[in-house]
């Protein structure tokens, strides 16, 4: 017993078995702790980093696709019960246009240079340089207009959306209105989404103005053209079916702008932080949406109204 009970004095928990190394020293290498299996650790990663990104990106979409619906029929609903508060709408318009054009403005200028001076180099090389204004009409109007149109928008618009919404948000403003019986639906999304589609119909419109200048400018007076080869190919390839089709591009564009920015900033949360987080998902989503839409709108007018020379 006495043997027994120093042996145990000397060797705490000498009951269980100790894990002994060849050199004698008290070294674990492996036991039912530490061997633990790291393949389900890294499935959970996969699970996790699945259920962050892609997941969380369709319910994104999803609640972004019924805020949509929600806000166009109280927009319809409102405007049909003259319920619509066209204060704020015609506020909103004035901030967005005081915001986009100047920026729209000194956009659309390069995009109809660089386009001429590009086709022009080609042409002169096939020796068709009389179709510079075609490829004005086709690459302005058809695509850079719409595209200018959304960018500004997402960049200028989107983001002072995202962000008065998102700081209303972190200050309890729209919970405040929920309590007090005010939609924040009504009173704050529809005017927006409205605003948008109708400052963004007004700025494609401008840019194609602006394209069509500036290419005919940079192609007689620089380039040496001449000013009727120039507007004949370009009406010849451009029609009215194209304008049509580039201003219903910039209103969808307008609204998809407006959705995601309202969203984002109805969801944001974190404090001043999470504003600015806010904003740059807005920006961000919106110009995935805008250049996915641009290419799914593109293909279906291409195959329904195919270029032909008028």
């Amino acid at each position: 017993m006495g043997a027994d009970d120093s042996d145990g004095g000397d060797r705490p928990n000498c009951g269980r078995p100790q894990p002994w190394t060849s050199e004698g020293r008290g070294v674990v290498t492996s036991t039912p702790e530490t061997d633990t299996p790291r393949r389900p650790a890294r499935a959970s990663g996969v699970r996790k980093w699945w259920n962050e990104h892609i997941v969380a990106s369709f319910d994104t979409f999803g609640r972004q696709l019924g805020m949509f619906v929600e806000v166009f029929r109280t927009l319809v609903t409102d405007i049909a019960k003259r319920q619509f508060p066209f204060g704020e709408f015609v506020r909103q318009c004035a901030f967005m246009t005081s915001t986009s054009v100047f920026p729209t403005l000194l956009v659309a200028i390069p995009i109809g240079v660089i386009v001429s001076i590009q086709v022009s180099n080609i042409a002169g090389q096939i020796g068709a340089n009389a179709f510079a204004g075609a490829a004005t009409g086709l690459g302005v109007i058809r695509q850079g207009a719409p595209l200018v149109t959304a960018l500004i928008m997402a960049g200028a618009i989107g983001s002072a959306i995202a962000a008065d919404l998102g700081s209303r948000t972190i200050r309890d403003e729209i919970d405040a209105m929920k309590v007090m019986g005010v939609n924040p639906v009504q009173r704050l999304i529809s005017p927006r989404l409205l605003a948008t589609m109708v400052v963004s119909f007004l700025l494609c419109g401008f840019v194609c103005f602006v394209g069509f200048i500036t290419g005919y400018v940079f192609n007689v007076y620089m380039q040496g053209g001449t000013p009727g080869s120039y507007t004949s190919t370009f009406a010849s390839f451009a029609g009215p079916a194209d304008l049509w089709f580039a201003l219903i591009k910039a209103v969808i564009f307008g609204a998809i702008v407006a959705i995601v920015a309202c969203d984002r900033g109805l969801n944001t949360k974190g404090g001043p932080a999470g504003v600015a987080d806010s904003v740059n998902a807005a920006v961000v989503n919106s110009v995935i949406l805008l250049f996915t839409v641009n290419v799914a709108m593109t293909q279906v007018f291409a195959l329904v109204i195919p270029a032909k020379v008028v």
